[in-house]
């Protein structure tokens, strides 16, 4: 049910509400950043909207021939709100991020997985999710603490400089490597 606040009452009380709600669905998509596991994303058709939010928080992504993306928000008069605007221009170019957020075209596959969106490309959902079920066994075969300094770590170095990356991983490896 829809908070009351966000359709009635004085302009602050909708403003506040609003951004409480734009801040809790923010959050569902920042746990799959978070999460100890790699998230693997397998897109075939459409990936619109929320969709590329999703897609955009995921660890590795992995489409279908058929596949394309799109910040459709735009097109609808508003600006994307739950993540994919800070986290486009980190998985491909700035420029090329900014043009598909700022015209809401069309991104095809063959180009998703040119400029770096996409892993790889597959010609069908069943040889996709074959495909990418074998990158998750791969995963699941290696130690569960490497992975999750990896993808940690990864994460860490995205948002900080190499000098703090480089001790937090120091930090790390002292405390949680045990050979």
């Amino acid at each position: 049910q829809p908070d009351p606040e966000l359709f009635g009452g004085e302009a602050g009380r909708r403003a506040e509400a609003m951004r409480r709600l734009v801040t809790q669905l923010q959050d569902c998509f920042n746990l799959l950043e978070q999460v100890r596991m790699p998230v693997m994303s397998a897109v075939q058709g459409g990936c619109i909207g929320g969709a590329l939010d999703l897609v955009c928080a995921s660890d590795m992504r992995y489409c279908t021939e058929d596949a394309f993306f799109v910040v459709k928000e735009t097109e609808l008069g508003m600006t994307a709100d739950l993540g994919t605007l800070q986290r486009l221009p980190k998985l491909i170019a700035s420029g090329l991020a900014r043009e598909l957020a700022y015209t809401a075209r069309k991104l095809n596959a063959q180009e998703a997985l040119s400029c770096g969106l996409v892993n790889q490309l597959f010609c069908d959902p069943e040889t996709m999710l074959e495909g990418v079920m074998t990158i998750a066994r791969q995963i699941a075969d290696r130690s569960p603490l490497a992975v999750t300094g990896c993808k940690q770590m990864i994460n860490y170095g995205r948002d900080h400089s190499l000098a703090d990356s480089l001790s937090y991983m120091a930090t790390w490896q002292a405390g949680m490597f045990q050979p």
